[in-house]
């Protein structure tokens, strides 16, 4: 259903470039949840900008070669206004924070009909306001009917959580963007959502591609991860493929730095140093500099994707094949 190709997206900011997504590859299919996984600052967020072409503006921008293919469709040729008409209605977004995704002045039926309304232009009326009712109700919010009335103040983190989540499908998208969609909520609200996304997949066989940092999350809804470092992804596989065989560094360092229930440690396992400026990235393997296992050949050279184990890959000096 999606085709990512060589997909670079930039920042041009006074100090210089800022190669934030920097040449990556990967696919969805329909019924599908990919995990994108990495510390802050590694491109993920970036990355589900650059799929709806909202990239912060001055100065953000798609390069050359990218391909962002939905259906067959190539995301980049099309003009912002044909994009627009994507938005919403091909391909949404659940972003990070409901709290500010959500305008205070108006009511959430107000909301919740405005993509329909942008994208389903011969509905009536009553229509929409049916359709905003099924929409809050598909979500698990009680009472929609009498919700749509109040303001985003009126409802709890967990609530304007599914608010957006409404909002995101209610044209019924193809691919769905959940950015850190639990990241703000407690333990208890967090199965909830989880709980939620694996429903409407269902439900709906849309395609979701889940933004986290909390691996635990990834591993309960995900069926693919794709691990990000510094712009790039770096490994690629099932998920059970993932947490049971790690062929990356960098992902056995983040599987270690995750709290396990029943272990007692003095202190959690931390990753050393600091993930390098994509300002002036270095040669070689990014994360080299803080690689317990780098070679000289990582400072200099930049791995190549190798394949562990079929649908699996990895971008590791230590994986190549020995003659």
């Amino acid at each position: 259903m999606l085709e990512v190709e060589n997909l670079r997206a930039s920042i041009r900011l006074q100090r210089g470039v800022v190669r934030a997504v920097d040449g990556i590859s990967f696919t969805v299919s329909e019924g599908e949840t990919l995990g994108i996984v990495g510390e802050s600052g590694s491109g993920k967020t970036m990355t589900g900008l650059s799929l709806l072409r909202l990239l912060p503006q001055p100065g953000g921008h798609i390069e050359g070669d990218s391909k962002i293919r939905l259906d067959g469709t190539d995301l980049v040729s099309l003009s912002d206004a044909e994009m627009a008409r994507w938005r919403g209605r091909k391909i949404s977004m659940i972003a990070q924070d409901p709290q500010s995704s959500l305008n205070p002045v108006f009511t959430i039926g107000d909301q919740v009909a405005a993509p329909l309304r942008q994208h389903r232009r011969g509905f009536g009326g009553a229509n929409i306001y049916q359709l905003s009712v099924e929409g809050l109700a598909h979500v698990g919010i009680p009472s929609p009917e009498l919700r749509l009335n109040n303001y985003p103040h009126q409802f709890s983190g967990g609530m304007r959580q599914r608010v957006v989540s409404a909002m995101a499908i209610g044209c019924s998208p193809r691919l769905l963007i959940a950015d850190e969609p639990t990241s703000n909520l407690d333990v208890t609200v967090q199965i909830q959502m989880m709980e939620l996304f694996q429903r409407i997949q269902r439900d709906t066989k849309v395609g979701i591609i889940l933004i986290t940092h909390d691996l635990g999350v990834a591993a309960a809804i995900c069926h693919r991860i794709a691990v990000m470092y510094a712009g790039r992804i770096v490994e690629c596989g099932e998920v059970h493929t993932i947490f049971r065989s790690p062929a990356h560094p960098y992902t056995r360092a983040l599987l270690r730095a995750m709290p396990r229930l029943g272990e007692r440690h003095r202190r959690l396992y931390t990753i050393p140093g600091q993930p390098p400026s994509l300002l002036a990235p270095p040669r070689g393997c990014r994360f080299a500099a803080r690689c317990p296992d780098r070679m000289a050949r990582c400072e200099d050279e930049d791995p190549p994707d190798f394949a562990p184990s079929e649908g699996h890959m990895a971008a590791c000096w230590q994986l190549r094949p020995r003659a």
